[in-house]
């Protein structure tokens, strides 16, 4: 009796779950992504089982966990590795057979930017690659990046990341079907192992590779490139069109040694002319002229161990594709094309440029053709978030009308890269040649506007057009992924939505497990003030310099420079109002008022009229323990910035989401 009472329960659940998503689609669950959704009710974390930290459990086809994130890429899997480490359940749902996303199911196994900026898990992966291969001159084999590996290599580190978290489970090779939100818990179905389950979580990510999610949960999303006049961006098209940028399927190939010939069969629709002038091209960040070099073409992405990533927009297997609003038959049978477009040129390598001992990897991707799993998409739907972020406020974070800066969560300094060599109806845009220097991406970019319980990460933030060009990354989204699982886990452990979040608290994780706040090139990670310095730079009481340079760009803290006492008057100001009315500047004597420089003294009467006194003995034993000081009467950038994050506290004060403080508390 009481097995058939479980199952007629089962049962029964089920059809009501079915009856809740017919519902759904009534009441507007299922509109179309550019409208907003309705209709959700209730508190976050009272789902069934959020409290219990155990595995994730099957209920026959129902499967409760804390948070779903829909996609295993770049940013699926640190979400899912970063939330797990904060002792939350995580389900991770994945279409291939491979963790990572463009990092190593498609095969870009080459990093771009952030070689001086090891944040957080991205720094930990690339430290496994070190591990791997031996040393950080073992990747360092071609000249595109600092940091190159086999895709499989890739693979089996993020497996390997994702097996020593017992609370972070991965369904590989499924796919989700559907998704409705109410009272507050997200109930997504996913085909898996030929039937159908449904997954309740508290929390949706979408880390999808165009931001199918984030449509069907209802999100308003942009596609293309923005107006100027919409973004204050005056590099921007007149008019905004629904262009993207090109996608690639790249080509992993091996250098079988001398006398082999790997030439795959001619492929269908072969036209030599196409690729003809791949090997003529030209740094697009200068002014140079191009150069003829097939050779240098084919070492542009050489990894270790004899193979070479061919992903190469001059005349090669870049295409023109747009597959974002397309149905799944459509995408299919368009990326055949693309599949197809990448063996052609496969082909001309071997042929008509004579490389014919370089053939397809036999030992990287399980596919029948031996190309990647998925393609490289560049571009996906952008939300619309609480925040977006756009060019002013990477150019000159300081001076924007609102504080962005001070809420970042990841960091990056490539420049704004984009891909439009194979779309003639492009505008002609010097994109990588708009001057930037290295930035910080705002939490809001992760939070759509309008839906609850949902984050996104990838390529689908809330980013103007241009800005997309240097936040689509690798190592930009794997501490996006970092920080949408920081988001996760701290939205269940607190029942809060996301939007609700305590900007610093979500900050304080990040600091904890390595990440950057503020892309600082000159305070490393290894450095024991990096996290104060960091603080104190999210406060905006002492500012970073930003440098546009080449394709590493740059922002520099300077800390052992002399602080000013001007900067840090102007700083402290908005934290302190009462030290406007204090009289300071007539404090200041001798060379300190000559130079408007920071001594021991004058900092101590600037934290007694903040309201935090200090004796002068508090103070020397504070300035003893500080890496570099001297006991001179001139204070550096790095010991003002130490001595503010330990006796005001600043970084403490609450935030909103826009960066602007709340009520103050200083005098």
């Amino acid at each position: 009796m009481y097995i058939r009472i479980l199952l007629f329960l089962g049962l029964l659940t089920g059809a009501l779950a079915a009856g809740g998503r017919d519902r759904a689609r009534d009441k507007g669950w299922f509109q179309d992504g550019r409208q907003l959704r309705t209709g959700d009710k209730g508190s976050i974390g009272d789902q069934e089982g959020s409290q219990d930290k155990k595995r994730i459990r099957d209920r026959g086809q129902t499967v409760y966990t804390d948070v779903l994130v829909i996609g295993g890429g770049a940013s699926g899997v640190t979400t899912g590795i970063q939330a797990a480490r904060m002792k939350v359940r995580v389900l991770i749902v994945e279409e291939t057979e491979w963790l990572g996303g463009m990092l190593t199911a498609a095969g870009v196994s080459a990093i771009d930017g952030d070689h001086q900026l090891p944040a957080g898990l991205w720094g930990e992966f690339r430290q496994r690659l070190y591990d791997h291969y031996g040393g950080a001159a073992a990747v360092q084999t071609g000249w595109v990046s600092n940091t190159l590996f086999e895709p499989s290599v890739g693979d089996r580190i993020l497996k390997n990341m994702v097996a020593a978290e017992p609370l972070l489970e991965v369904w590989y090779r499924c796919r989700w079907k559907g998704l409705f939100h109410e009272d507050r818990r997200w109930r997504v179905t996913v085909e898996r192992d030929g039937r159908i389950d449904t997954v309740v979580a508290a929390i949706l990510v979408d880390a999808t590779e165009l931001g199918d999610v984030l449509a069907r949960a209802g999100a308003r999303y942009r596609i293309g490139m923005d107006s100027r006049d919409s973004t204050g961006e005056k590099q921007a098209p007149e008019r905004a069109n629904g262009i993207i940028q090109d996608l690639t399927y790249v080509a992993t190939l091996k250098d079988y040694g001398a006398g082999s010939d790997k030439t795959i069969p001619r492929p269908a629709g072969y036209d030599s002319s196409e690729f003809s002038c791949c090997c003529q091209f030209a740094d697009p960040a200068s002014d140079k002229k191009p150069v003829h070099d097939c050779a240098q073409m084919i070492e542009y992405g050489r990894l270790p161990n004899k193979k070479f990533m061919i992903n190469w927009p001059f005349c090669g297997n870049d295409l023109y594709m747009d597959l974002i609003e397309k149905t799944g038959q459509q995408r299919d049978s368009l990326l055949r094309e693309a599949r197809l477009h990448t063996l052609r040129f496969v082909y001309y390598i071997q042929t008509a440029l004579g490389f014919k001992r370089l053939g397809l990897a036999d030992d990287e991707y399980p596919t029948p053709d031996r190309l990647p799993m998925i393609a490289y998409y560049r571009e996906a739907r952008r939300c619309e978030g609480v925040v977006r972020l756009s060019l002013p406020y990477i150019k000159d974070p300081f001076s924007q009308p609102l504080a962005l800066y001070r809420t970042g969560i990841a960091v990056g300094d490539y420049p704004i890269d984009h891909h439009h060599g194979k779309n003639p109806a492009a505008p002609k845009i010097g994109f990588v040649k708009i001057k930037v220097p290295s930035y910080n991406i705002p939490m809001g970019c992760l939070v759509p506007a309008g839906v609850k319980d949902l984050l996104v990460a990838e390529k689908s933030i809330s980013v103007t057009n241009l800005v997309n060009g240097a936040t689509r990354l690798q190592p930009v989204v794997l501490q996006l992924g970092q920080a949408a699982g920081a988001m996760a886990a701290l939205c269940v452990r607190q029942h809060r939505e996301p939007s609700a979040l305590d900007v610093r608290s979500v900050q304080g994780v990040l600091l904890k497990a390595g990440g950057y706040l503020m892309p600082y090139l000159d305070v490393k990670a290894d450095d024991p003030q990096f996290i104060a310095i960091q603080r104190i730079g999210a406060t905006g009481i002492l500012k970073g310099v930003g440098v546009a340079h080449n394709w590493a760009n740059e922002t520099w803290f300077y800390p052992e420079k002399p602080a000013a006492w001007a900067e840090l008057m102007e700083g402290l100001a908005s934290y302190y109002p009462g030290l406007k009315e204090a009289g300071l500047k007539d404090m200041m004597v001798g060379d300190a008022m000559e130079h408007e420089s920071v001594t021991p003294d004058l900092l101590r009467r600037i934290f007694l009229a903040a309201g935090r006194p200090v004796s002068k003995g508090d103070m020397q034993m504070s300035l003893s323990r500080i890496k570099g000081y001297s006991p001179d009467t001139v204070l550096s950038r790095r010991a003002v910035a130490v001595l503010i994050d330990h006796y005001l506290k600043p970084f403490e004060r609450s935030i909103d989401i826009d960066g602007a403080l709340r009520q103050s508390t200083g005098r």
